[in-house]
């Protein structure tokens, strides 16, 4: 019996890559019910048409909303007689947000904050909060957006306190490996298409998760959280010089062809960082090493500022960012196995059955 046994859980956001996974997680679980709440009503009839497919024995367990976080009404209307609550739903390309800044704002700060107060209203047992390594230093909108999201998260578990009926904490994690958005597919399709690959910057950084990766976070910060945590899981990183070379050696093995594509350096787009930090001095001066995570409990100092003028701490002056430029590095080798963990590849390798369109290489 699992603490997930004859429970409701509802994603926000769920249509995305984070949720689709969550399905592949929990359906057969002893869950009683997942709730996918997002804007998207054509991405929700996919998902529905390819759960009566595919897993007919279970896709009763899957209802859907459409909704917009950013409408309370909405979040209530699906929020009604949950207990759990994983919030997914954000603005995440950098670009986008950096052109439109207050969208990211209404969906990312503003939209997240009214899922957590309609989770608190409704009694909801547990909330996690998904999060990216884009809120640690920003410097772009999506990131500050991002680490607003954060803070409000924190804040609203701050006020809540240990013993209070509803839980709240944070999940941060960095690239998630062919998830909507990533790189991954991009250069295969421009691989595929016989075009070269496209790097903003060879010597770039990124931390290297999967999608189970990410649900594996999720799972722990909710098992594991108190009010007001952050939950951060340790990564390998890679260059995307390195990223890209083991793509290419991968699909070699399809036709050697691929082993030859050029790579063509375009520079570094709006708002990207060299590498990626995730966990900042500060947060690494109270993280609590959980052995493949790190728990960064929240700062419970009230308002008596003579704690933040008058008294400081030597301690973070020693201590380090924890970043994609000092984790531990992928070399090639070590990417392409991890490049084998993708679905679309091993698809496109012939190692298993295709479950989508072979021109969906998202996962």
């Amino acid at each position: 019996m699992s603490v997930f046994k004859d429970k409701t859980l509802l994603i926000t956001g769920g249509t995305g890559s984070f949720g689709n996974a969550v399905l592949r997680r929990f359906l057969d679980s002893d869950i009683k019910e997942i709730r996918i709440l997002s804007r998207d009503e054509k991405k929700q009839d996919d998902m529905r048409h390819h759960l009566q497919a595919h897993r007919p024995d279970v896709a009763h367990k899957v209802k859907f909303y459409i909704g917009n976080v950013r409408q309370r009404e909405a979040v209530d209307f699906a929020m009604n007689g949950v207990d759990y609550v994983f919030s997914a739903a954000a603005l995440k390309q950098v670009p986008s947000c950096e052109f439109f800044p207050m969208e990211a704002v209404r969906t990312n700060v503003e939209g997240t904050n009214n899922v957590l107060l309609s989770a608190i209203a409704h009694g909801v047992t547990n909330v996690v909060v998904l999060s990216t390594d884009k809120a640690a230093y920003p410097i772009n909108a999506m990131g500050i957006s991002k680490a607003m999201m954060e803070k409000v998260a924190i804040a609203q578990g701050r006020s809540l306190g240990k013993d209070a009926k509803t839980t709240i904490c944070c999940t941060r994690y960095g690239n998630v490996m062919a998830s909507r958005g990533s790189v991954i597919p991009l250069w295969v399709e421009q691989m595929m298409e016989g075009k070269p690959i496209t790097i903003t910057d060879p010597n770039m950084t990124r931390f290297m998760m999967t999608l189970d990766d990410a649900v594996d976070l999720v799972v722990y910060a909710f098992t594991h959280g108190e009010n007001g945590d952050l939950f951060v899981q340790k990564a390998p990183a890679a260059t995307l010089e390195v990223l890209a070379q083991a793509l290419k050696e991968t699909y070699a093995q399809i036709d050697p062809k691929y082993g030859e594509t050029e790579v063509k350096i375009i520079g570094t787009r709006h708002g990207e960082k060299l590498y990626e930090t995730l966990v900042t001095r500060e947060e690494m001066a109270k993280a609590i090493d959980m052995g493949d995570y790190y728990r960064i409990p929240c700062d419970n100092r009230d308002l008596n500022y003579d704690k933040y003028f008058i008294e400081g701490s030597e301690e973070v002056s020693h201590i380090e960012d924890y970043h994609s430029h000092n984790t531990a590095r992928l070399d090639v080798e070590g990417m392409k196995k991890l490049l084998l963990k993708l679905n679309f590849i091993r698809e496109d390798l012939g190692l298993q059955e295709r479950a989508k369109g072979k021109e969906i290489r998202s996962e």
